[in-house]
């Protein structure tokens, strides 16, 4: 039989090597950790970095930011002076303009001037008698207009229309549809006789300039309306942007419009600033005197 000696000889040479395997093991647990949990804190700072870095990028609009604040703003004040210095210089050259030789009153004379000169202008007889379907359109684009001046005062929070809670515009969409498509015929029927011989470059032009202008407001209102998740800016976005307008706050509109899609906002605000610019020198500037120039036929 083995000695007690010999036991706790042979005890001391297995220890060792037990509690060696046992220190090797906890090593090696230790180190996966170490390393899984470096790998899945790692990347972290760096993705913060670059979410950081991107959200700054857009905030400041690039190497275009002043471009677009000028468009933005400035540019929708000198915009708008325009219009009205433009439309008032038409009324003096109208009202310094020799008379006619020959009366334009109409006969037989109205019972209600002022009725008769409303019904002349909106109603637009002669075009309706001469071509049904052109007046058809052309109705359809007046309404549309009238709609879409109202739909953009909505946005406006002092001259709300719609509840405080509605993504919608006036019409939910169907007014840009209605626009699109009746600048879309007029572009169509300056192609065809007789109207093409008539028709000049700044007709085109003109038309060009609102169905691109009238696209990119429907990009906006169309995705807000009937999009799943909506336009990257809402509403209340653009009331924010409306309300520092109203306000002359002169506050950068990146403040309140965010994301990627601001670069179609910009393009939008700019046709709209050409559009108010070139408006009093382009045939669209007869919306000023048709009502006046019917009521001096009425007299």
């Amino acid at each position: 039989m083995p000695s007690v000696t010999d036991a706790v000889s042979a005890a001391s040479k297995v220890a060792p090597h037990a509690a060696v395997q046992q220190a090797m093991h906890a090593a090696a647990s230790t180190a996966t950790q170490a390393v899984s949990a470096a790998s899945q804190t790692a990347p972290q700072p760096a993705a913060d970095a670059v979410s950081s870095a991107s959200h700054a990028a857009v905030s400041a609009g690039g190497p275009f930011a002043a471009v677009y604040y000028f468009i933005m703003v400035p540019m929708v004040y000198l915009a708008i002076l325009a219009l009205l210095v433009g439309v008032v210089w038409r009324v003096v050259v109208i009202m310094r303009s020799p008379l006619q030789p020959y009366p334009l009153t109409l006969y037989p004379a109205a019972r209600w001037r002022a009725f008769a000169a409303f019904r002349d202008a909106f109603g637009m007889r002669q075009v309706r008698e001469h071509n049904p379907f052109f007046w058809i359109f052309l109705i359809i684009f007046h309404i549309s207009f009238l709609l879409l001046i109202l739909a953009h005062m909505d946005i406006i929070p002092a001259l709300r229309m719609l509840p405080a809670a509605s993504k919608h515009m006036l019409g939910a969409g169907s007014v840009g549809v209605a626009l699109t498509m009746s600048i879309m015929y007029f572009i169509l029927r300056r192609f065809s006789s007789p109207v093409r011989e008539i028709s000049t470059p700044g007709d085109y032009l003109l038309l060009l300039l609102l169905l691109f202008l009238f696209l990119l407001g429907d990009m906006m209102s169309w995705a807000n309306s009937w999009g799943a998740h909506g336009f990257v800016m809402t509403k209340k976005d653009f009331a924010l942007y409306f309300d520092g307008l109203a306000r002359f706050t002169f506050t950068d509109p990146r403040a309140f419009l965010h994301g990627s899609h601001y670069h179609f906002v910009v393009l939008h605000v700019l046709l709209a600033n050409v559009f108010f610019i070139v408006l009093p020198f382009t045939k669209i500037v007869h919306t000023f005197f048709t009502i006046p120039i019917n009521l001096l036929r009425r007299r």
